[in-house]
């Protein structure tokens, strides 16, 4: 049986020291402005997935991963020294989707704010299409028996 408890405290510490290995050790000059978001561990604790962010263009993120997978034995050696735990867990870096679904739903809102401005406006001049206040008063009764 697994321990999940442990895979996350294990989890949460592989991220603190990739993040401080390539900010204090990691000296490539095609690592840009990375920033790991996330890190996940299986159950046995082999296998280690680390997700990260580049900050810049689509040139900057494909160097930045290139600069990762260089140097993935150093921070994995870092990962092994610094955890203590009996077998060292293999490191795979994905980039995190984080910035992409969030580029997404920011689109979307704008274009609902725009068709909610399109409907605001287009309402702005409009009339009922009967009267103003189509419901019944209390005075409206006697009105209406007294006509019938």
């Amino acid at each position: 049986m697994t321990d999940t408890a442990r895979a996350r405290k294990l989890a949460d510490r592989i991220r603190v020291v990739v993040a401080e290995t390539l900010q204090r050790r990691i000296k490539d000059p095609r690592l840009g402005y990375v920033t790991i978001t996330d890190t996940r561990v299986t159950g046995d604790l082999r296998e280690a997935t680390v997700f990260y962010t580049v900050f810049g263009d689509d040139e900057e993120r494909a160097a930045s991963a290139a600069a990762l997978e260089s140097a993935k034995g150093v921070l994995r050696t870092e990962v092994g020294r610094q955890t203590g735990v009996r077998f060292t867990p293999s490191l795979t870096f994905v980039p995190d989707a984080l910035p992409d679904n969030a580029r997404t739903i920011d689109d979307l809102l704008a274009r609902a704010k725009e068709a909610d401005a399109q409907v605001r406006e287009s309402a702005a001049g409009a009339n009922y299409a009967g009267e103003a206040d189509p419901y019944r008063k209390p005075g409206d009764e006697d009105e209406a028996g007294s006509e019938a």
